[in-house]
C-alpha cells in the first residue's frame, strides 16, 4: 500500500467525482483511477462501487476511510517532527509567541492544544486571532497569521503555499424539534427522513464545506433539501427549531460535541446513520520557512486529538 494510493482514495471519497478529485490532486482523471485501483487490487476489496457512473463508497470504503485519514494524519506528524525547528529559547529570552486563526465555535479544540502545548513547549505562547473560516488560509499565506483551524477538504496541493495536515474529524449530528415525530427516532437518523422538513443552513460563503457536504449528501439520498428561513446565528437557529417556528419544523446540523455539551430548549440532537457526515479539522501551515515553533503546535493538535474529541459548531 502507498501512501499516494491511499490520499488518492480520501480525496476521492470527499469529492464524490472523478474530475474534481483530479483537479484537487493535480492529477489525470486515469492517474487518479489507476492509484485508485492499484489499492484496491492490494487490500483485495472494492472501495467504490463499480456499477455507478461517479464514485461512492461500498461498506468496505465506509470502513476504511477513517483509518485512511488517520493514515494521513500520521504521515503528516512524522514530516512536522523531521522538519523539526527549534522549540526551545535561551534563557531570559522573550518567549514566542504564534498567532493562531480560530473562531470562538472552535474553543474545545483549542482549549486540548493549548494544555498540550504547555507540555511540549512550555516557552511558547498562542495568541488566538478570531477570524471567519474562509479568510483563515489567506492570512496565513500572508503571514498575518503563523497558523490556522480550517474544516473541510483541504485545497489542490502547493498551489498557494500552504500545507493542510489533519488532525481529527468532528461528525455532525440532525437537530430537530424534540415536539417533532422524527425525534421519536431510537437513536439516529437517516437524510431521507428530513427530505420534507426546511433545512436551515448558514450561507455558503460563510462555510462552504458544511455547505457543501450536508447539499450533496441529501442529494445522494434522493432530495434536494427544502430552504428554511435564515438566521443571524446558531443560537437563533436553534431557538427558531425549538419553538417551532415552522408548521413542518425545521432542522440543521452541529457537531455532535457542540451538541453534547450545549444542548437546547426543545431540541433533540440525532446522529445520522448515513456514512460521511463528518468534516476535516485540519492546520493550515506555511509550506516554506513556517515560523519557529510551528511544529510544536502540530505535536500539541496530535496529542490534543488523541486526548479527546473536540467541540465547535463551525
Amino acid at each position: 500500500m502507498e501512501l499516494q494510493q491511499v490520499h488518492c482514495f480520501v480525496v476521492v471519497a470527499e469529492e464524490r467525482h472523478l474530475r474534481r478529485a483530479a483537479e484537487r490532486l493535480g492529477l489525470p482523471r486515469s492517474a487518479v483511477a489507476h492509484r485508485i485501483r492499484e489499492l484496491e487490487r492490494e487490500l483485495r476489496t472494492e472501495l467504490f462501487d463499480p456499477a455507478l457512473p461517479e464514485p461512492r463508497l461500498t461498506a468496505a470504503g465506509d470502513r476504511f476511510l477513517p483509518a485512511a485519514r488517520t493514515l494521513l494524519a500520521a504521515e503528516e506528524r512524522a514530516r512536522a517532527v523531521l522538519a523539526h525547528r527549534t522549540d526551545t529559547a535561551p534563557p531570559g529570552a522573550s518567549p514566542r509567541t504564534l498567532r493562531l486563526g480560530t473562531s470562538p465555535g472552535l474553543a474545545g479544540h483549542l482549549d486540548r492544544v493549548l494544555d498540550a502545548l504547555a507540555r511540549i513547549a512550555p516557552q511558547l505562547a498562542v495568541e488566538p486571532v478570531t477570524a471567519p473560516a474562509p479568510e483563515r488560509p489567506a492570512l496565513v499565506a500572508s503571514g498575518a497569521l503563523d497558523a490556522a483551524f480550517v474544516r473541510g477538504p483541504a485545497p489542490a496541493p502547493a498551489r498557494d503555499g500552504l500545507r493542510h495536515v489533519p488532525l481529527w474529524q468532528d461528525p455532525l449530528v440532525a437537530a430537530v424539534p424534540a415536539r417533532h415525530p422524527l425525534a421519536a427516532s431510537p437513536g439516529t437518523i437517516s437524510l431521507a427522513e428530513l427530505a420534507g422538513v426546511p433545512l436551515v443552513l448558514t450561507d455558503r460563503d460563510a462555510n462552504p464545506p458544511l455547505v457543501d457536504l450536508v447539499t450533496a449528501a441529501c442529494h445522494d439520498v434522493g432530495f434536494t433539501p427544502l430552504p428554511g428561513p435564515r438566521h443571524g446565528s446558531l443560537a437563533a437557529t436553534l431557538a427558531a427549531i425549538g419553538a417551532g417556528a415552522a408548521a413542518a419544523g425545521l432542522w440543521t446540523v452541529v457537531y455532535d460535541t457542540y451538541a453534547r455539551r450545549l444542548p437546547a430548549p426543545g431540541v433533540r440532537y440525532l446522529p445520522f446513520r448515513n456514512p460521511g457526515m463528518e468534516l476535516t479539522t485540519s492546520l493550515v501551515v506555511r509550506r516554506a520557512n513556517p515560523p519557529d515553533g510551528v511544529d510544536a503546535l502540530l505535536r500539541a493538535c496530535a496529542a490534543a486529538g488523541e486526548s479527546g474529541a473536540p467541540d465547535a459548531h463551525r
